[in-house]
């Protein structure tokens, strides 16, 4: 007879699913497929793809977290990007059994203008307490001085100078929006149209001609286009932060790692000199399998014991 333990570990074993499924899965996951239809797609449970999603954001996260530092780049842009989870926030209060963390969510991004790579990224609220740990992260993953362009958005006045200080050469670009002329009844999800734009230096000598955030707001299409929960007017939002935050950070590495940049002709980690391979996303499952894999123990011994006995 087989000890519970044992039996489960079987079960385990028995289960898991193939590279090729996790393969496929990861990939349909970046690439802009829901959940819903990649379990329908390839065939298995609903559950089974948001738990690959656990186990892939936390690993992508970590791995994310320890490898992506000492980014040598002369020029970063930084953006926020809307979504919401459960309920934007004019709903929550009519929506049925909403969580705690239901309602509006940004996502910060830090764009290298150079290779293109995110260097740093923050999921949260709008304010000034996470611009603050954003800039403050972006920062320590910095090599040198760099020129960094922002919104006009406030909050990153005060930011910026506490994790900086006087060493960085920071503008922002200010955007002017307004109605169009002619109204249609699809106004409603069209965006404001932008009549200009004032660069504004405010501290530092930043480059006016670098003054710029095309790359970021070029690579908000991409997220949106990557993450069917970023999708605008779907069913397909998320409806937990936690799993939102994983989707991110799986993203993230894939973008930075994995694909390729048309115009670069290689990964921005590559372009940045953060990786000298191109990763597969077998290489992603690799990340996966180490976290899960238990480090094996040292023969134990006690404090000031003379080792030799």
């Amino acid at each position: 007879m087989l000890d519970c333990g044992v039996y489960c570990r079987m079960f385990l074993v028995m289960n898991k699913l193939t590279l090729a499924k996790r393969v496929q899965i990861l990939s349909m996951l970046v690439e802009g497929s829901s959940m819903r239809s990649i379990s329908r797609v390839v065939d298995v449970s609903i559950n089974t793809v948001t738990k690959l999603l656990v186990d892939a954001g936390k690993a992508c996260e970590e791995f994310h977290d320890k490898e992506v530092r000492g980014v040598s780049t002369t020029r970063i842009e930084c953006d926020e990007i809307w979504s919401f989870c459960y309920a934007k926030a004019k709903n929550v209060q009519a929506a049925k059994a909403a969580p705690e963390e239901a309602g509006d969510v940004w996502t910060w991004t830090a764009l290298d203008a150079d290779s293109k790579m995110i260097v740093s990224w923050l999921v949260g609220g709008r304010d000034a307490g996470y611009a603050t740990e954003f800039m403050n992260d972006l920062k320590e993953r910095l090599a040198h001085r760099v020129q960094l362009t922002t919104d006009g958005h406030r909050a990153y006045l005060d930011a910026v100078w506490d994790a900086f200080g006087s060493d960085v050469d920071y503008a922002q670009l200010v955007k002017m929006y307004g109605e169009p002329k002619t109204m249609w009844p699809e106004r409603t999800y069209s965006p404001s149209v932008c009549h200009g734009a004032h660069k504004r230096p405010v501290r530092g000598n930043p480059n006016k001609a670098y003054i710029s955030t095309s790359y970021v707001e070029r690579h908000n299409l991409t997220m949106r286009m990557s993450m069917r929960r970023f999708t605008r007017l779907t069913n397909a939002f998320s409806k937990k932060i936690e799993n939102h935050c994983h989707a991110l950070a799986l993203y993230f590495v894939y973008y930075n790692f994995v694909k390729i940049h048309k115009t670069l002709r290689v990964t921005p980690a590559m372009a940045a000199g953060i990786s000298a391979k191109l990763w597969k996303v077998d290489d992603i499952v690799a990340l996966m399998d180490a976290k899960e894999t238990p480090k094996k123990r040292g023969p134990y011994k006690k404090r000031n014991q003379d080792i030799s006995n």
